[in-house]
Parts: C-alpha cells; structure tokens; sequence
C-alpha cells in the first residue's frame, strides 16, 4: 500500500453532490484558500467522484494525487487536490480597466475590449476597434447628470400626446403651413438621429456615460421621427417639399468625420438653433398637437444642446489651439454651401404664414417681423454659446453669421 502524504491543507465535502451539478464550486472556492503546491482532502459519495475530479484539475492546472486521502468518517478516501499554478498564470499580466468609482481613465487601452470599467481583464482578448478612446476627445463632465435626465425623462408618443385633439380651424393654408414645418423638422432630425448613432459606435465603451446619453439621444431624435411625422399626417394630406440645398446642408453634418467637430455642428450650431426654432413653433401653434410635440421635443433638444456645448468647451480648455479647428470646420462648411439656395423658401413662408395666422396685409407683416425676430434670436444663442466654448465677442458674432441659413 502507498504511504500516505502529509495531511491535507483543507477539505472540501461535497456530500452526494457530483462535479457535473455544481460540485465545481466547492472545489475551487477550497482551492483559492491555499498557496500553490497545497493539498485539498476532497471527499463525497457521488461515484464518478475521482474521474471527474482527475478532468477538472487537468482542465484548470490542478493535479490528483494518486493515493488515497484520509476517509470523511466512514465514507469512501477522501481524493487529494494538489493545487497548481495555471490559475494564477492565466491572470499574469491582467489590468485593471480604470476604476469603477472613479472619473474614465484619460486613454482607454483597446486591449480592455467590451470589459466593464474597473473590471480585472485578462490578457489576451480581442481588442476593440473604437475609434474615440481619448477622454478629452468625448468627455464632459455633466455627461451622468445629462444621462441621469434622460433616463427620467422618456415620454411615450403615444400617451404624452393628445393625438385626438381637433386641428382644423382658420385658413387651411395655415394648416399646410403646419404641415410644411413638420416635413423640414422630420429631415433634420433624420440626420440628428444618424450623428450620435454613428459616433456611438466609434466609441470606447470605458466611456459608458458617453456612450448611454449619445444611444439616449438617438433614442430621442427617433421619437421626434415618430410624432412630427405623425402630426404632418394629422390631417389627411400628403407631406410637405423637401429642398436639395436643405439636404446638402445636412449632408455636411454627415460626412464630419471628427467626433467634437461633429457634436459642435450639430449640437452647439444646429440643435442649438433649433431650441428657438421649436419655441418659435410652439408659441404660435395653432392647435394643442403642435403646441405639444414642438414643446416636448425642445425639453429633449436642451439636453443634447447641454452636452455638446460642455463637450467642446470640455475639449477646448485642455487644448486652446483646438479653437481654430472649430473655425476651420465652420468656414469649410460654410465656403461648401454657399452655392445652395439655403433655408427652403417654403419653409420661411410657413413660418411667417404660422405667426401672421391670417392673410391680411397687417398680420403677414406682423408674421414676418416675427421670423426677423427669430432668426436674431437664433444668432444670439448660437453666440451666446460660442462664447461659453472660448471664441472672443468679435469672433464668435463672425461664425454666427457663417452659419448656415437651412438652421440646422
């Protein structure tokens, strides 16, 4: 008979229960208490007890000893688990990816891939492809209390909406006039809806507060989809016209490859325009529908406005000479646009249309004072928040006015 080893290090008694139901568990919850080369007295009834340990310890760099451990009162010998190194070797050269309750790490490592933030990750994963794995280049600091907002602030179409509150009534001119804005509202924010989907999936994921606000804000800009164009169809008739200058507009929106200069277009510039434009819709509805979706869909719109301009200002405090970059994108899109005939004519004669509410000559210029009006406001905003990024007065009032006429 063989002579017996030293006494085990512990004991593991896994009763009747056999590895393939669980047993597992107990066996490597005994092993993580013991240095390599320690030996485990593991005993059961279950009969495939020492085969099926033999094939787990092979699996996990573990080994059976081939004599037999102490018996567990009258039961079967006890089989002795030496434990071995593999484990610890699969975690050589592990990192941490950053901290969990800690601010993002400033470089995200590829390598981390789809791991949690603050995750042990073993070495050897398929790294990502993202391309944004730069703090500076998409962080701001408000982005969880932004994200937070959002999560709190989701409306259902469908109930948020009184879709059958009465929309006649006055000159059915004003109704098209409706009709029109809906349309131009629904092609921007197509193309708000694209943006911050295709930035989300250029991004690291360690960023998760990004990436959560920028699938929020898609989710968003779809709802928008949704009840502009349900509105548009209120009434029965067929949509409004669409421009190709209004379409080259957004077209450069899409084609802006860099993730702040994107966000600064469409957020900062575009979205941010759009605040006044919704509130100018709103104020002079004609009916409780478009009063509603206009107003919800400027709460929505704040929110990504917020981000953007805390982003850029964000990026532009760690590198000042990033402020030149900025100009840069609003002059290129401005000198590819300036062949385009601009803001859909229609669509400032819907506007005007909307605010006169009446075709005697004193409302139509009353209307169109009030689009005047408007458009001032918006170059104020859109300054405003230029300066809130770093540009000087005199600058900020310049790239204003090369901002493009389609508004978005």
């Amino acid at each position: 008979m063989p002579a017996a080893g030293p006494g085990p290090d512990g004991r593991a008694d896994l009763a009747g229960l056999g590895l393939d139901e669980g047993g597992h568990l107990l066996v490597a919850r005994a092993l993580d208490g013991l240095a390599p080369g320690g030996r485990l007295a593991v005993s059961g009834s279950h009969p495939a007890l020492r085969v099926h340990l033999a094939a787990w310890c092979r699996q996990h760099g573990h080994r059976v000893e081939d004599t037999g451990g102490p018996a567990a009162g009258d039961g079967p010998p006890a089989v002795i688990v030496v434990r071995g190194t593999a484990g610890d070797r699969r975690w050589h050269g592990a990192e941490r990816a950053g901290s969990a309750a800690g601010p993002p790490a400033p470089q995200a490592n590829p390598a981390w891939g789809l791991a949690a933030r603050g995750a042990l990750v073993e070495a050897g994963g398929p790294p990502i492809g993202a391309h944004w794995s730069e703090r500076e280049h998409v962080w701001a600091d408000i982005a969880p209390q932004l994200y937070a907002a959002a999560a709190a602030s989701q409306w259902d179409p469908a109930k948020a909406v009184d879709w059958t509150a009465a929309v006649a009534g006055g000159p059915p001119e004003i109704e098209r006039a409706v009709v029109q804005l809906m349309t131009y509202l629904v092609e921007n924010e197509q193309a708000a809806l694209i943006i911050p989907a295709r930035l989300l999936s250029q991004l690291h994921p360690h960023y998760r507060e990004v990436m959560q606000l920028l699938a929020s804000q898609s989710a968003d800009e779809a709802r928008h989809v949704e009840v502009f164009t349900r509105r548009a169809l209120l009434s029965g008739g067929e949509l409004g016209t669409s421009s190709a200058g209004g379409r080259a507009s957004l077209q450069t929106l899409l084609d802006e490859p860099d993730f702040t200069t994107a966000s600064f277009l469409l957020s900062v510039l575009g979205e941010g325009t759009f605040l006044d434009l919704l509130r100018f819709i709103a104020d002079h509805a004609p009916d409780q529908v478009t009063a509603d979706v206009t107003r919800l869909a400027l709460r929505d719109e704040a929110r990504h406005v917020a981000f953007g301009t805390a982003h850029t200002a964000h990026l532009a405090q760690s590198d000042r000479g990033y402020l030149g970059t900025l100009r840069q994108a609003v002059e290129r899109r401005h000198s590819a646009l300036q062949d385009t005939a601009g803001l859909n004519a229609e669509v400032f004669d819907a506007l005007v249309l909307l605010a006169a509410g009446s075709w005697s000559p004193q409302d139509i210029r009353r209307g169109w004072q009030a689009v005047r009006d408007l458009q001032n406001r918006m170059d104020e905003g859109r300054r405003r928040r230029l300066a809130f990024i770093g540009f000087p007065d005199d600058e900020a009032a310049e790239l204003s006015a090369l901002h493009t006429r389609n508004f978005m």
